[in-house]
């Protein structure tokens, strides 16, 4: 009897020592699980992150190519179409209040005496790409090309910028009839969406 007693007691521990493993096994794979999903949510980040960067750098360097072709908009060939807004004096009056929306005045801005220029304010939209768009797309008037739309990773559209004259602070004849200037030039581009923007500025001196 006893000895058949001291077998059930090996059983009974044997039993326990194979339950207590197996919660240990369960505890274990618990952790491995939560630390595998831990890393894929961390790469999925990194990856969400690296995507961001791109996209931004992608709106910058729209924009910069902006800042390019408005420089040849202004200092453009003798048969540009509106090179004598700019040369050999600066036609003030092709520069409107809250920007042109047409023909050479397009995205040409007159200064203002007071306040926020107006591409600062809330109702003026540089994505307004319509027929009556305040601002100039990029090509507009230099003829040249640019890669953009929804198919690939580029900008979903073109970069847009406008012009403003500025006394040249140079010039120190307040009573001069023919002031002198230089131009500011405000540029935005775009991500692969239409929300991610970049905007960047230049003062140019023709």
């Amino acid at each position: 009897m006893k000895g058949k007693a001291l077998s059930t007691q090996a059983r009974f521990g044997a039993a326990n020592e194979r339950g207590t493993s197996l919660i240990m096994v369960m505890i274990i794979l618990t952790i491995i699980s939560i630390l595998g999903i831990a890393a894929i949510k961390i790469s999925m980040m990194s990856e969400r992150g690296a995507r961001n960067d791109r996209d931004q750098q992608i709106a910058w360097e729209a924009a910069e190519a902006a800042l390019l072709d408005a420089e040849q908009d202004i200092f453009g060939p003798a048969t540009s179409s509106r090179r004598s807004t700019f040369t050999p004096v600066t036609d003030a009056q092709a520069f409107v209040d809250g920007c042109g929306t047409s023909g050479n005045k397009r995205g040409l801005c007159a200064p203002v005496t007071s306040g926020r220029p107006v591409w600062l304010t809330a109702n003026f939209d540089f994505s307004d790409s319509s027929s009556g768009a305040p601002s100039t797309a990029y090509g507009t008037f230099t003829g040249h090309t640019f890669a953009a739309g929804s198919i690939g990773i580029q900008p979903v559209q073109l970069p847009r910028y406008v012009i403003e004259p500025l006394r040249d602070p140079a010039d120190r004849d307040l009573g001069n009839p023919s002031p002198s200037f230089v131009y500011r030039v405000t540029a935005m581009g775009f991500g692969p969406r239409k929300d991610i923007q970049a905007v960047v500025q230049m003062i140019y001196r023709n």
